[in-house]
């Protein structure tokens, strides 16, 4: 039977009420409880996705569904720290900025997921059918993939969800713990009409993509291989599996297979999200990496600062891929409670294969412009060895800096006598205040007007043979005078040759988070940070050399960023005729 045709007759069962779980009538949602988020809390973001209170994590589900863009995320209503029943919160956006939190979409209700609505995706089914896979924590604490559906399709907001009464629909296999078999993938569908997921596991200390396939979304048979695994990486955890394309930085959808693509496996393990990109066999489901997991410092990473759980999705308007990780805190537990709330979602960034083939590329989505206010430009200024040069006239707190950097003089590089090295290493013992030759230069950002407080991102350059190395850096060591913060400072290499190109650095600032892109976005570091002194007005935002010789800015473009607004609207939300006055107020709030 062909795969549309049982996906249709899915759609049918569900829509004629074989036994669904509907929504909870007693449920409490934002909207229950005290919102105000007093303008005295300097952590909280102005343009960086977070929930009003409480606890988030992982990002889930992300999809565009009649217009609007839908962001699933982990959830803890009930407190600032993550604990047993564990919700998606559902929010949508027009431009992926300005954000409206709605009704949770699911939360634990039934055996299959009594203890918590673990992380998952969301796949569009033929028909334009949006279907949640996720991992249900049941009675017995085992790790279970269930399945939902949207209870009225003609909703774009999509505001309930109904749970398929034969849930799960995936169970662990022999073999796997209980507690190791979670986080379901965007499913793709072959030439054959099967539909594909992988699961997230462990067996015997070698984590692995399990892969499942159906061809009716409701019936899954494990097939007899994992589509790709690897020893000593741990429990992969959120995996994401999906092709970029060779000659374009436009996005495709997932389940698209020609010459024309390679594959990205991600994986989350050992807090950080490592991916590798390869060759996708469909007919014999094998997985060909271009270079496999190593375990070492060399292993490609999404960012090398604080990211995680990632999750990727396909904007059919704008043709592109989008990607979204949990930034969580750097302060304690007793910090978070003070505050009420912990974590973030990175800014989405737009995500594609560089032109050799060999990593991603990653950089704010465009729409980023829309908060764009007042705008600050140098050209041409040489910085001496030792010089500090002020940003002025934007809010530092909250600013989107742009920089380009060019160096005269290579060949004064220090010589890096010996590879392989630790880069977060490097940065760590040569932190900013290090004086080396070329370097550090970057961004002193979220800084006292003294510099007791700052958080330096910074280049380093070094000759090894008959090349330059680019050192990324972002130190934290002196982000607060505030003790009891993780203060670790991150680093990674720059995939680019100086001789050839100037450095670049772009980096998001918002209060507590700087996400920062080197080299046109072929290196990422993002960085929680809480000053006690630079918040707000006394912010400041400096470019800096600290090196003994001179260099140059390009150019550097900045802005202070207006406020998204992250919000609701009872009288839209509660309004049923969302082809009418209802929907048309609530597009409304996103324009104003």
């Amino acid at each position: 039977m062909e795969a549309i045709f049982l996906v249709g007759l899915l759609c049918v069962l569900f829509n004629n009420g074989i036994e669904v779980d509907a929504s909870h009538s007693e449920f409490q949602n934002f909207q229950s409880h005290n919102l105000t988020v007093p303008e005295t809390q300097p952590y909280r973001t102005s343009y960086h996705f977070q929930p009003p209170k409480n606890w988030l994590n992982d990002p889930n589900g992300p999809m565009l569904y009649k217009g609007f863009y839908h962001l699933f995320y982990q959830y803890n209503p009930n407190g600032a720290l993550f604990d047993a029943g564990m919700v998606w919160a559902h929010s949508v956006s027009h431009d992926l900025i300005n954000w409206i939190h709605l009704n949770h979409a699911l939360y634990p209700t039934e055996p299959f997921d009594i203890k918590s609505c673990w992380s998952g995706s969301v796949t569009i089914l033929p028909g334009n059918k949006p279907a949640i896979l996720y991992t249900g924590i049941n009675a017995n604490d085992t790790q279970v993939q269930n399945l939902a559906m949207p209870k009225n399709l003609s909703d774009p907001l999509l505001k309930e969800w109904i749970k398929f009464s034969q849930n799960p629909v995936i169970t662990p296999p022999t073999g796997v713990a209980k507690d190791d078999f979670r986080d379901p993938t965007t499913a793709w569908v072959d030439a054959e009409g099967k539909w594909n997921v992988i699961v997230g596991s462990l067996i015997n200390d070698r984590g692995m993509a399990i892969l499942y396939q159906s061809e009716d979304f409701v019936n899954w048979r494990m097939y007899k291989d994992p589509l790709h695994s690897k020893e000593k990486t741990g429990m992969w955890e959120c995996p994401d599996f999906f092709p970029v394309s060779i000659n374009s930085t436009n996005g495709v959808d997932t389940s698209v297979m020609n010459p024309s693509v390679k594959h990205v496996m991600k994986a989350s393990f050992n807090s950080h999200d490592y991916y590798i990109i390869g060759t996708y066999v469909p007919g014999v489901q094998k997985y060909i990496p271009d270079t496999d997991f190593t375990s070492t410092n060399t292993d490609l990473r999404y960012d090398y600062g604080k990211f995680y759980a990632s999750k990727t999705f396909f904007d059919s308007i704008k043709n592109r891929r989008i990607l979204w990780g949990w930034v969580n805190e750097s302060d304690s537990s007793e910090d978070d409670v003070r505050k009420g709330w912990s974590g973030l979602q990175s800014f989405p960034r737009q995500i594609w294969l560089n032109r050799s083939g060999s990593q991603l590329v990653q950089w704010p989505v465009e729409e980023i412009n829309k908060l764009h206010d007042k705008q600050v430009s140098i050209q041409n200024k040489k910085l001496d060895g030792g010089s500090v040069l002020e940003i002025p006239g934007i809010t530092a707190s909250q600013a989107d800096a742009e920089i380009v950097f060019e160096l005269p003089e290579l060949e004064e590089a220090e010589l890096l006598k010996s590879t392989p090295v630790d880069p977060q290493q490097m940065c760590t013992d040569a932190n900013a205040s290090v004086r080396g030759r070329l370097g550090p230069f970057g961004l002193l950002a979220l800084a006292t007007e003294d510099l007791t407080e700052q958080t330096a991102i910074f280049f380093r350059i070094f000759r090894h043979e008959n090349t330059y190395i680019v050192l990324m850096c972002s130190d934290q060591s002196r982000s607060s005078i505030k003790e009891n913060v993780d203060k670790t400072t991150y680093g990674a290499f720059v995939n680019i040759d100086p001789q050839n190109e100037k450095i670049s650095l772009r980096s998001l600032i918002d209060h507590s988070i700087i996400e920062s892109f080197g080299g046109e976005g072929r290196t990422c570091i993002t960085s929680r940070v809480y000053p006690q002194l630079a918040v707000h007005k006394e912010a400041h935002l400096y470019v800096f050399n600290n090196g003994t010789q001179s260099i140059t800015i390009s150019r550097l473009k900045a802005w202070g960023m207006s406020k998204a607004q992250f919000n609701y609207e009872e009288s839209c939300l509660n309004n049923e005729a969302h082809n009418g006055e209802g929907l048309s107020c609530f597009v409304g709030m996103f324009e104003k």
